[in-house]
């Protein structure tokens, strides 16, 4: 692993504006890295569904040993992304402006090509290497979401590198998410000179919301209103709103305990208020959950060991793709790349971090020999 050459390309994937359903120039940056360490590389056709520019990036290289591995992380950012210029100082990368950084998930594709070109250089006997690069991750996992996974041979460890936490760090629990759409309908009438004649759809809305569990329900629950909108005026009784949020939790049954108490705070404040409310529920992805002793921990914890990092396990309370695709039979865990305040312009990662996941990849693909 070449730590100079690891911090370059990190840079350069950086500079790529890459929001979600605008991924294109980055899967073409990819692309062209992969070919030329001997994949073969093909776009599928899930941009039909998701609204993508292009599809999710599927590779694959041919071993010369028994075993396969895959590896996993997504191209698309969150906004704002536009100009971001990547500064490095003391050893540590941030944006220079009022952008992301785009560690998440550049930090995790940049060590997948980085690991990957070292082992190949170094000569060594590598097993069937998958790459899977994503779009749309930041949508509630829409790539993966319409990706076949049937092109993985059954039991193939699928390495998804896309966490917080310095690298060793083994996510072994993630949540289900589950989210909501509501539309409260009252009826209008003029603010000032009938009130009495409405009944206002944004009243209930907002009762609903007070009668709702918000918040940190317990140490892996949690539930959120994100969106309240009405249309009209402010000399109008609103006689539609809308209401849209989410709960998450590693236990499906306390997700669907947080679902009912969601929704029965929505029907009564409605049926309270003379009013009714339609409301359209979605499954986004189940959670993950995986025994210290599982075989695919254990095996990451051997790798972990033999970079020279510290494993450690860890409940994340956010999804990522290894969501949908450990749904799917996929044997996918979420491991840390060493990003921190991702989604936000604080957002940064240690050079020493970045080595170390990159670090970690090679390691992973020699765990997977046979």
């Amino acid at each position: 692993m070449k730590p100079d050459r690891l911090l370059d390309l990190f840079c350069e994937l950086a500079h790529i504006e890459s929001p979600s359903r605008h991924e294109a120039v980055m899967a073409k940056r990819c692309k062209a890295e992969l070919e030329g360490l001997g994949f073969t590389v093909r776009f599928d056709d899930s941009a039909e569904r998701t609204g993508s520019d292009t599809g999710n990036l599927i590779a694959f290289r041919a071993g010369s040993a028994a075993g396969a591995v895959a590896l996993c992380g997504h191209m698309d950012t969150v906004r704002p992304c536009k100009g971001i210029e990547p500064v490095v100082e003391d050893g540590v990368i941030r944006s220079a402006g009022g952008t992301i950084l785009s560690a998440d998930d550049k930090a995790g594709v940049a060590a997948i090509l980085e690991g990957v070109r070292s082992l190949i250089e170094a000569g060594e006997t590598l097993p069937d290497v998958h790459v899977v690069l994503t779009t749309c991750e930041e949508m509630h996992l829409l790539g993966a979401g319409a990706l076949d996974t049937s092109f993985l041979p059954e039991g193939t460890p699928c390495y998804v590198l896309d966490a917080d936490g310095d690298p060793g760090t083994i996510i072994n629990q993630a949540p289900c998410h589950c989210t909501f759409t509501a539309t409260f309908r009252g009826k209008s009438a003029h603010a000032g000179v009938e009130p009495e004649r409405g009944v206002s759809a944004l009243a209930m809305a907002a009762q609903a919301v007070c009668h709702m569990p918000l918040g940190r329900i317990s140490a892996h629950t949690t539930s959120n209103v994100g969106v309240i909108e009405c249309d009209g005026a402010t000399n109008v009784v609103p006689g539609t709103c809308w209401l849209s949020g989410e709960c998450r939790s590693t236990s499906l049954e306390r997700a669907r305990a947080e679902r009912s108490a969601m929704d029965e705070a929505m029907r009564s404040a409605a049926a309270q208020a003379g009013g009714s409310v339609d409301i359209e529920w979605r499954t986004d992805y189940l959670p993950v959950s995986y025994a210290s002793d599982h075989p695919l921990v254990e095996g990451v914890i051997r790798a972990a060991r033999a970079a020279g990092l510290r494993p450690r396990l860890a409940a994340s309370g956010g999804g990522a793709d290894a969501n949908i695709l450990a749904g799917r039979g996929v044997s996918a865990i979420t491991l840390a790349t060493g990003m921190a305040n991702y989604h936000s312009c604080d957002e940064y990662i240690t050079v020493d971090n970045l080595n170390g996941c990159a670090r970690l990849v090679e390691q992973l693909v020699l765990e997977a020999r046979e």
